[in-house]
């Protein structure tokens, strides 16, 4: 059978490569293509360049996206894989999310101890994540947070070297790399985990109709909707890397519960709430937004939308 040639376009990563080869297996074998049809090309993007920085202080998710962008605009690429919790809430127009994977583990991973509760006072936790930095103080005002980038076997190794009492991974993330046992999942009422953690979307360039409709074909409709929900909700709140935000959208028979904290950045002060919509209700993650922030306080309010 012939079949495309098409290039995949990913950040390098041993996380994101995985997630490549994901797509380029789904795309095959729902059209029955060679594997050679697809060829995986790895770009290096700011993101990971730039290690010893937060993300939010130097351009935020878009440091993740830029370049596979570019590269997707300019046909050097027919289509870019992300983890789409590190995709910004604003897209360009020109491009569109065409597809997504089913959903993996939502679940943040406590690496280090086996509970959050068995770590010793004054513990030092090492994240990036301003969402995890204000969950776990929150849990426990005596943690000290420091700075944690790289990749997953880069952050496992400071760990494992003492540089840190403990970490967290995103679940899928390690399961994704053939490491379930690694760490202890954070059940979802502990701590919610980020919009759209555990998704993987497939874009390409909006006016391609051949490759979206091919993509079509590997799309998970119901991680597709809950996933599109969550960064309903953070358009509304107008949250950015700095914004401590949890989300999980669930579908629930005919409708869709979407469940969300926002923070102080210090987890000194929350708000959260819940709401079910329609499958198709396009208003109801700006109708949680709105009133999460009438509810919140002052310390959590001025971080997002006024």
């Amino acid at each position: 059978m012939t079949h495309p040639q098409l290039k995949l376009g990913t950040r390098g990563s041993p996380l994101a490569l995985v997630q490549a080869n994901m797509v380029r297996d789904a795309l095959c074998t729902a059209h029955g293509w060679q594997i050679d049809a697809i060829e995986i090309v790895p770009i290096k993007t700011t993101g990971d360049r730039v290690q010893d920085v937060a993300l939010a202080e130097i351009g935020g998710k878009a440091l993740w996206t830029k370049e596979l962008d570019r590269a997707l605009l300019s046909g050097a690429i027919d289509f870019a894989v992300h983890s789409m919790k590190d995709v910004e809430t604003v897209r360009p127009s020109a491009i569109a999310i065409a597809a997504m994977l089913p959903r993996a583990d939502v679940r943040d991973r406590l690496i280090g101890a086996p509970s959050i509760e068995a770590l010793r006072p004054g513990a030092v936790i090492g994240t990036s994540s301003p969402r995890r930095v204000a969950q776990l103080k929150r849990l426990r005002p005596d943690f000290e947070t420091v700075l944690f980038r790289g990749n997953v076997d880069t952050r496992l190794a400071k760990v494992a070297a003492g540089e840190v009492d403990a970490s967290m991974l995103a679940a899928a993330g390690l399961d994704r790399l053939g490491r379930p046992g690694v760490g202890v999942g954070i059940e979802t009422d502990v701590m919610l985990p980020a919009p759209a953690q555990g998704a993987v979307g497939i874009e390409a360039r909006a006016d391609d109709t051949r490759m979206r409709d091919w993509l079509g074909a590997i799309d998970h409709a119901a991680t597709h909707l809950c996933v599109l929900v969550e960064r309903g909700l953070l358009a509304a709140l107008q949250a950015d890397c700095h914004s401590p935000v949890a989300a999980l959208a669930t579908l629930d028979g005919d409708s869709i519960l979407l469940r969300a904290q926002l923070f102080a950045e210090d987890g000194s002060a929350h708000v959260s709430g819940e709401m079910r919509g329609a499958i198709g209700d396009g208003t109801f993650a700006d109708r949680l937004a709105a009133d999460l922030l009438a509810r919140a306080p002052e310390a959590v309010r001025r971080l997002f939308a006024a």
